[in-house]
């Protein structure tokens, strides 16, 4: 009874020892921070963060490289793979050295170091090493022998802040594990014995002895020839830590602020990111003569989304605030916009794109929007309003589109850093009144052209439904934003002609486009300068890429010539340059568009009074438009110099001609456009008396309200009034019933005037008369 009760306990304990030695591995070996480390498509790196406790500790590997295995386990553990987790005769020799010398020997295999450091090293004693021991048995029960190397690989001290072998690979010989020699491999494989003592830049002599000697190890092993030994001993030490790669310093930072896993196979082509770098560097150099420092550049792989290049600003050492990642910036939009306004206005049948725009001076409620060159072009086809990036049609454009669903169109387009309401935007949100950064600003145009190319390439169907942003992953998954994407926002056929306007867009007059691109490459692009010449923009695609550009100071300041056409466009080119030509790619969506009658003159569907026609594409979509309003057929004489009327002239004798009728103020900035206008009416007619066909005030416009504006010296300055008159003659200027002065052909004149309403009015030689009524206003 006795003998079964000894036989009981002793199983229990031998039991309770068992799932001690189960249970005895921690779940979790190493819970260390770990440093963001970004490579490239191929792998290549990139870049990396140190990790949050100041150490240089890179990610595991999948493995050990040969080079590194071989010269670890020689030097440290050359049983590794024969024992179970501890070496009985190295522990002996240990501990018989322990007791006869001063010269403390450890006698730990591998796998009993891996569970030394994840212990943290704590202070060595007989009973941490029993734990060691303990723990290193469970330990090769639970992994295999390359899992264990991969962790000591890991998390071994290679001297200073450096962990692990692909850190200090990167850190003491500026290349991957996998590319180590022999001599550099045995070099690294030596430090983690004693990286107190001994590390590049220490004790040199004793590191070097100990290299040589594991060298010498190995060739007599036969693990390395004779030849590859000789060579290896000539082989230099590490000095101090090399700097890590940073071809795309604020991409790298960009990753590491995201979600993502310690190992970031990034979507960066290396070769093109090393072409934008340079690119970046060469413009930047020549801006800053200017003052002009900072700029952002992105290419983007439009199929996939991926992101192929990533500069977020400049790297100069004269370049202020080139720690700032630029692309992430919320920068003012300049002109950018038009052409999601433009697409909008084809999608609502509001014009075609050859209808005309009227680009002569407006005002809306004290609002006075200008051209970039400060001229006026009177009646403007709309493709040529884009391609020019006129702004005076674009806010007419946008007043009758409708601010607040326009303003819903971007937001549904991806740009939802627009988000500070209408009100806050006004009309000036088509010419730079909101803020968008690069980043979202390009992604805009990749999914506004991905309408159009995933209906030439799908059948004439349209994606299913969500904007998906840029990717920065190498796998090509991009993550989508949560909103619906209506693709009835724009057919394909508007995307289409919006893209076509945009191969118009002039280029830069400096820039020799045909020598670099040739001038059959076919490139949709779109400038935008802001306000005070603070930021240049310059987007451009073609069938396979896209490339985003924005130039400017990080603090806002503004300089001359910091324009989308000088600054910016120049630079997207020389990208393009490095990219892949994509020729005849932007062709009709033929399920999407449909042959029209069109007026060559209005561009609008083609009236009777049209004399000529022309068979043109437009949206199939466009629903019924209004034909053509500016060709009348008017009565003339026989020899076709005068109109004629009824009661003035032999019916007999009358022809009917068409003609193009234009306001005063639209002959007045119209520019020749090949076109006939009505002839004066016949002596015997009389003369025109309605005043609204002579003559039109330019400015003020009618219930304008004048904001005075203020000299450098802090007073007034003079009010100019201007007005067209469709006939050569004198004009005599009243206010309130005042006598002002009188002009001839150049209709302008100015005035001191005080805050206050006003009544102006003027006078031709023929008695005609025009009012216009004025509130003043002083600037606040």
């Amino acid at each position: 009874m006795k003998q079964l009760s000894k036989r009981k306990w002793l199983i229990g304990v031998l039991l309770f020892v068992v799932l001690v030695w189960w249970f005895s591995l921690p779940k979790v070996l190493f819970s260390d921070p770990i440093s963001c480390v970004v490579n490239d498509q191929d792998g290549n790196l990139l870049g990396a963060r140190i990790a949050d406790d100041g150490q240089w500790r890179f990610p595991s590997a999948e493995e050990v490289p040969g080079k590194f295995e071989q010269a670890i386990v020689h030097f440290e553990d050359e049983y590794f793979y024969w024992h179970t987790g501890f070496n009985p005769i190295s522990m002996a020799k240990a501990f018989y050295s322990n007791l006869t010398s001063s010269t403390k020997r450890g006698g730990s295999t591998l796998t009993q170091q891996v569970i030394r450091l994840s212990r943290k090293n704590k202070q060595r004693s007989y009973t941490e090493k029993i734990i060691e021991l303990v723990q290193a048995t469970r330990l090769e029960l639970k992994l295999s022998k390359k899992e264990i190397l991969l962790h000591y690989s890991a998390y071994a001290p290679f001297g200073g802040n450096v962990v692990g072998l692909e850190a200090a690979s990167w850190r003491y010989f500026g290349i991957s594990p996998q590319q180590l020699t022999w001599g550099q491999a045995s070099a690294l494989a030596v430090l983690p014995n004693s990286p107190s003592i001994i590390y590049p830049g220490k004790n040199d002599k004793q590191f070097l002895n100990k290299r040589n000697a594991l060298l010498k190890k190995l060739v007599s092993k036969e693990v390395i020839d004779e030849e590859t030994y000789q060579l290896s001993l000539l082989e230099s030490l590490p000095s101090t830590p090399l700097p890590l790669p940073n071809q795309a310093f604020h991409f790298v930072d960009f990753v590491c602020q995201q979600d993502q896993e310690d190992v970031m196979a990034s979507s960066i082509q290396y070769q093109l990111q090393q072409k934008a770098n340079q690119i970046t560097d060469k413009h930047q150099r020549a801006l800053q003569k200017n003052n002009i420092y900072n700029l952002s550049l992105i290419v983007v792989e439009n199929k996939t989304r991926k992101v192929l290049a990533y500069v977020g600003n400049t790297s100069t050492p004269k370049s202020p605030f080139r720690y700032v990642d630029m692309m992430q910036a919320k920068r003012s939009t300049g002109s950018t916009l038009k052409p999601f306004l433009y697409a909008a206005a084809l999608e609502e049948s509001q014009i075609l794109p050859t209808s005309l725009l009227q680009d002569v001076p407006v005002s809306f409620n004290g609002y006075r929007p200008k051209n970039f060159n400060e001229k006026f072009h009177g009646l403007v086809p709309a493709h040529q309003a884009l391609s020019r990036s006129l702004n005076v049609p674009f806010v007419n454009v946008l007043q009758d589109y409708g601010l607040p669903l326009f303003y819903e169109n971007l937001r549904d387009a991806g740009l939802q850093q627009i988000n500070k309401g209408v009100d806050h935007y006004g009309l000036t949100l088509i010419l730079g009144g909101a803020e968008v950064s690069l980043w979202e600003l390009t992604q805009a145009f990749v999914n506004f052209k991905d309408v159009y190319s995933t209906y030439v390439t799908s059948s004439s169907q349209y994606s299913t439904g969500e904007i998906q942003n840029l990717t920065i992953n190498a796998s090509g998954s991009s993550t989508k934003q949560e909103l619906d994407y209506k693709p009835s926002n724009w057919h394909a056929s508007s995307v289409y002609f919006t893209l076509k306007a945009m191969m118009e867009l002039e280029r830069p007059e400096d820039f020799n486009f045909g020598a670099i691109l040739g001038n059959d490459q076919q490139i949709a692009w779109k400038t935008g300068t802001s306000y005070g010449f603070k930021d240049a923009w310059s987007i451009g695609m073609n069938k396979e890429y896209t490339v985003g550009v924005w130039v400017g100071n990080a603090d806002t300041e503004g300089r001359p010539n910091l324009t989308g056409i000088k600054a910016a466009a120049p630079i997207m080119f020389d990208v393009f340059k490095e990219l892949p030509k994509s020729q005849d790619w932007l062709l009709p969506p033929y399920d999407d568009v449909k042959q029209v009658n069109l007026c060559p003159f209005s561009g609008m569907p083609k009236s009777k009074a049209c004399d000529e026609s022309e068979l043109l594409w437009i949206p199939s979509h466009s629903k019924a438009l209004q034909q053509c309003t500016y060709h009348t057929e008017i009565s003339v004489d026989e020899t076709e110099r005068y109109e004629v009327k009824n009661n003035c002239y032999p019916l007999s004798k009358m022809k009917k001609k068409s003609f193009v009728e234009l306001s005063p103020i639209e002959k007045h900035f119209t520019q020749t456009m090949g076109f006939k206008t009505p002839p004066p009416l016949h002596p015997n007619c009389g003369e025109v008396t309605d005043e609204q066909e002579l003559m039109e005030f330019i400015f003020p416009r009618k219930n304008e309200r004048i904001l005075l504006p203020k000299s450098f010296e802090g007073t007034n300055e003079e009010v100019v009034l201007q007005l067209a008159h469709s006939k050569n003659t004198e004009v005599h200027w009243y206010i309130d019933e005042r006598y002002l002065t009188t002009t001839t052909e150049l209709h302008e004149t100015s005035i001191h005037l005080p805050p206050g309403r006003y009544q102006i009015s003027v006078v031709d030689e023929k008695g005609h008369f025009l009012k216009q009524d004025v509130l003043v206003e002083k600037t606040l």
